[in-house]
This record gives C-alpha cells, structure tokens and sequence, in this order.
C-alpha cells in the first residue's frame, strides 16, 4: 500500500495534535486555544477548519475507522488472485500494525471517548469497525477453514486487542525499537491464530 508523503495540511495538522492532547489529558481536559497554540494559530481560528471540539472528536474516530477499512480492502484487491490466504494475513497485520505503532493516540481516544460523540457518529464507528472484522474473518477461515465463524470472530477481536495494547507501552525503553515492535507484534498475531485454527 502505497504510503502518502505530502506534508499534512493545516487540518491534518490540527486533528494530529487534538489526538494527542485529549489522549494525553481527556476530551474535556483540553481547550480550542491548547489545540490551537500546538499548530501555531489562535484558539478562534480553529473554527475555520472545524465547528468544535465534538466534530474533531467524530473525525478522529470515524476517520481512522473508516481508513482502517479502506486500507484492508485495498490490501484485498492488491492480493486478489495473486496471494495465498497466509501472505493475505501477513499484510492485514501489517496495515493494523502500521496503525498500532502510528497511531497510539487514536487508540487511547477510541477507548476513552467514543461514548461521547453523537449516536450518529457512534453508529458509524461501529458500522466501519464491523465490516472491518468481517474482512478479516473471512481471511482467517480461509487459511484455517475448520475454525467456526464466531470462533474466527473471536480470535480477530482477540488479536486487535494485542495489536492495539501499545498506548501502554510508554515508559522509556519498553518497546524494542519499532521495528523490532513491529517484528514482535507480528509472530504474536500469526501464534495467536495459529493457536485458534489448531485441532
């Protein structure tokens, strides 16, 4: 999957740093003018990119849940015919580990705050976050065909947790480099559905 590398605009800009401040103190604990001095423009200012904090709030999550997706289908179509189901596995982890090690504000957002966003919005959270499961699923049964659906279900979920388990691997010097994190990740997912599909 190819990787973007523009700079981010002023938006993306904003969105990164609202991750990461109500990550690190809550949603309420943080103010448009914190949000607004970490990309270098006034508190009121933000209002040109976005209506408030709760509208940063829905794109962060439906955001990321919507490019998780997107990203999994795109590795789909790329192997298509042309990847056994283990290398489509392989690349599935990768693409949510590329997320796990990127985007660990996100996750901790997610946990935190997705109660707060409009039912609208949660609603679609939920919608993308299942159609996501369900490509992975279908991945998994197809390389370990006699473990039952809600079984492979199951296990996806299971290993989403391990994967997304990094925002609590934040003291100095816990995580082995990324790429080693990478690398550790990765067999722990792979064991995992291993241990699922086995007899």
């Amino acid at each position: 999957m190819a990787t973007r590398t523009d700079a981010p605009t002023r938006r993306e800009q904003i969105l990164k740093e609202a991750a990461r401040l109500f990550a690190e103190r809550g949603f309420h604990g943080v103010g448009v003018d914190e949000i607004g001095a970490a990309v270098g423009i006034s508190g009121p200012g933000l209002y040109r990119h976005f209506a408030g904090k709760d509208a940063m709030l829905a794109e962060l999550l439906v955001g990321i849940s919507g490019s998780l997706l997107t990203g999994a289908k795109q590795r789909l179509k790329e192997a298509d015919g042309v990847a056994a189901p283990e290398a489509v596995l392989d690349s599935l982890i990768e693409g949510h580990i590329d997320f796990a090690l990127d985007d660990r504000p996100l996750i901790t957002l997610h946990d935190r705050e997705l109660d707060r966003l409009r039912d609208s919005d949660r609603k679609l959270v939920r919608q993308l976050q299942r159609q996501y499961v369900e490509l992975w699923v279908g991945v998994v049964r197809e390389l370990y065909p006699e473990l039952a659906e809600p079984a492979a279900r199951s296990a996806v979920h299971s290993v989403f947790g391990l994967l997304n388990s990094t925002p609590h691997l934040t003291r100095p010097g816990s995580l082995p480099g990324r790429a080693g994190t990478a690398g550790l990740l990765h067999r722990m997912a792979r064991g995992a559905f291993a241990a699922a599909g086995a007899r």
